[in-house]
């Protein structure tokens, strides 16, 4: 296995197994030279299995363990922060529950370079099951440390503002995807003075994510109209991202959020540079409304990592995905849907108006046609392979729209993203590059 987009991830005790949990600690270990790491884990069922293991591995290179327990990714990354700690998080954020994942934040709390991670493989590639023992008075301890999440509580709640009651008045429902946020997000939205109804907090295992949380939304839309809520909060897995829905059900993604934020932190001298930083896969409709209010926007590679790297680079302090990873780099060094959507609901408050009010306007999605296509083999480079098709199919549409062709960082995809004013001609243009990426690889068994 090898590092994706978001750290190591596959199907659970198939690829993913505990032997590999073993010599990832290891490795880790030996490429990350600290004394004390942090494991935490999401909901599956697999996590307990993979976090002992991942942490019997750090132990056998003498590192002290702190096994957290059930938490989210931004606490594994704020524990991480001291110079002499790191941590490990047993996710596989908004996956399926067969499937788990390792990702690791460096001291600093910042997930790994480029560089870190080939040395980690590296590491990996010369450890196997004759690699000899260490000395028996080197091994590490593994202690408890689930009381440390009241850390990240509290980070949250004095991000939001000193006083005690910052979201009093307001009605917001919470959809935890039976994931890590379920024990926690609650809490945190209450102390902040916030009228709170959560579902879907009650993870058996198997049903995170399931129909439910970031990537379906619709129940909490459901919730939030039924009970007159203000506005709906809704988290994957690890809780690292979150999107949103207005008091009229309708949905409000990562794009539409990045744009609110932008202007309110710039009309108040918090956006450095005057900079957003997005994705490739941001709407064209985003880099207009910004180019409008005079924004500038930098675009990286896919992933919350690539986002956090030019953001670190040169100082920025907003940027995220159209996923819903949103990161504000004064407060955190990843992204975290929990902090986000507080900051969100105290975005409205200090507004006086409502989410649909302030977020109905603030750009014109240009419709946007995805279509994800498993396939026989994962390419390096789909765009390379197609490139000659691409240009003359963007030829078409000039100015008025974008094409995107990439394999899936974390699953046997091929994602094929066409943008267009006129929504058919996208659809068109879509089917034909889907038609050409199968031709090409030959289709996957979900197909």
């Amino acid at each position: 296995m090898r590092f994706g987009t978001d750290g190591v991830r596959g199907p659970a005790n198939s690829e993913l197994t505990p032997e590999f949990a073993l010599r990832f600690g290891r490795a880790a270990a030996r490429a990350i030279d600290v004394p004390r790491w942090f494991i935490v884990r999401d909901t599956r069922r697999s996590g307990p299995m993979l976090a002992a293991a991942v942490g019997a591995g750090l132990a056998s290179e003498g590192a002290e363990v702190v096994d957290v327990g059930v938490a989210t990714t931004p606490v594994g990354a704020l524990l991480a922060r001291p110079t002499d700690t790191a941590a490990v998080v047993v996710s596989a954020s908004h996956n399926p529950w067969q499937d788990n994942g390792l990702k690791l934040f460096g001291p600093g709390g910042h997930k790994l370079s480029d560089h870190a991670q080939v040395r980690i493989e590296e590491t990996l590639a010369v450890l196997d099951g004759t690699t000899p023992s260490l000395d028996p008075a080197a091994v590490g301890e593994i202690i408890e440390g689930a009381g440390l999440v009241s850390h990240y509580a509290d980070a949250v709640v004095e991000a939001v503002g000193s006083s005690a009651q910052a979201l009093a008045g307001l009605h917001v429902v919470l959809d935890c995807g039976h994931g890590a946020a379920s024990a926690i997000a609650p809490g945190i939205f209450r102390r902040l003075g916030a009228r709170v109804t959560s579902q879907h907090v009650s993870p058996n295992g198997r049903n995170i994510n399931k129909g439910v949380g970031s990537t379906d939304p619709a129940p909490l839309a459901a919730e939030v109209v039924a009970s007159g809520a203000d506005l709906g909060l809704a988290f994957d897995g690890d809780a690292d991202r979150v999107i949103a829905v207005d008091e009229s059900g309708a949905i409000v993604d990562g794009d539409r959020l990045l744009c609110l934020f932008a202007l309110d932190m710039s009309a108040r001298g918090l956006l450095a540079h005057n900079t957003l930083v997005v994705t490739v896969m941001s709407n064209l409709g985003l880099h207009r409304a910004m180019t409008a209010k005079g924004v500038t926007v930098e675009v990286t590679a896919v992933g919350d990592r690539h986002v956090l790297e030019a953001m670190s680079a040169a100082g920025f302090s907003l940027g995220g995905e159209q996923s819903g990873h949103l990161i504000f780099s004064d407060l955190a060094t990843t992204g975290d849907g929990i902090l986000a959507g507080a900051l969100l609901c105290d975005l409205i408050v200090r507004s006086n108006g409502s989410l649909s009010s302030i977020a109905g306007q603030v750009m014109h999605r240009v419709p946007q046609v995805l279509v994800n296509t498993p396939t026989s083999i994962r390419p390096d480079d789909p765009a390379a392979d197609l490139a000659e098709l691409i240009a003359s199919l963007q030829s078409r549409l000039g100015e008025d729209g974008r094409i995107l062709v990439r394999s899936s960082g974390t699953e046997p995809l091929v994602r094929v993203m066409v943008e267009a004013l006129d929504v058919e001609n996208a659809r068109q243009i879509a089917d034909e590059l889907t038609s050409a990426v199968l031709s090409r690889y030959g289709a996957g068994p979900a197909s």
